[in-house]
């Protein structure tokens, strides 16, 4: 690259084997959803991994910093978050594990093999300001729209590249957990797994994380709720655990 960031944007430490990212000043910057979505996606070291509306790319650094998957695809309809995708591979010297494509989610089988991968991240946009966690790294996280993407062409690009029994991991509002459920059947993703979300034992659930497996027969097994904050307003023993800083 000849110039490692432009003058509205930030090089932010991900406290993560070194790895970093290149973020714009004001547009969508990760949240703690995001790191609790890379945390609960159950990938193994040396699974292939699709990033459906990888936006900055973040996900798979989170998870390659984590030692899940060995092979990742990020893609974004958007040119220049792909653009950014980009740099941020190369930034991490990791263009040969991260290979981004500019696309809409529903033609991700024009760039992926069909049924090659094992697993599927998304944090789609939730389409509700405030709806996500503010990252401790980010105070200034923006809410994002579901103007471009679209929960159905995610599911269907996602159903497309899914090996049989492959896995879809999401984070959405919980208030719509029963709706993207639904939806997640339609396109044969049936929900297996959940988690509620609290930002402390005092306040409603606001976020679920979600796994999904294609083709599989009914069965929801929900596991115990995630907590944020305790009482005192400090970060609960998992979540410092979550941020690697315990």
């Amino acid at each position: 690259m000849d110039k490692i960031i432009m003058e509205d944007e930030t090089i932010e430490d991900l406290q993560l084997g070194g790895l970093k990212l290149i973020q714009k000043q004001k547009s969508f910057r990760y949240g703690m959803d995001t790191i609790l979505l890379a945390h609960f996606a159950d990938i193994k070291e040396n699974e292939t991994v699709a990033d459906l509306g990888t936006g900055n790319g973040i996900l798979p650094l989170l998870l390659i910093g984590r030692n899940k998957g060995s092979l990742f695809y990020a893609i974004d309809v958007l040119p220049e978050a792909a653009q950014l995708a980009r740099r941020n591979a190369e930034l991490n010297k990791l263009t040969d594990r991260i290979k981004v494509f500019q696309t809409d989610a529903k033609d991700a089988a024009v760039y992926i093999n069909p049924c090659s991968v094992d697993a599927v991240v998304c944090n789609p946009p939730y389409g509700q300001p405030n709806a996500t966690l503010v990252s401790p790294n980010n105070a200034k996280a923006v809410a994002r729209s579901q103007n471009i993407y679209t929960l159905n062409n995610i599911f269907s690009g996602a159903f497309k590249i899914l090996k049989g029994k492959g896995r879809f991991y999401m984070v959405y509002p919980v208030q719509q957990m029963l709706s993207v459920m639904k939806k997640l059947q339609d396109y044969h993703l049936e929900p297996k797994r959940f988690r509620l979300v609290y930002p402390s034992e005092m306040k409603k659930a606001n976020l679920v994380l979600i796994e999904a497996v294609k083709d599989a027969k009914p069965a929801l097994h929900p596991l115990p709720p995630l907590m944020i904050f305790k009482s005192d307003g400090n970060l609960t023993n998992e979540l410092k655990s979550v941020y690697h800083i315990l």
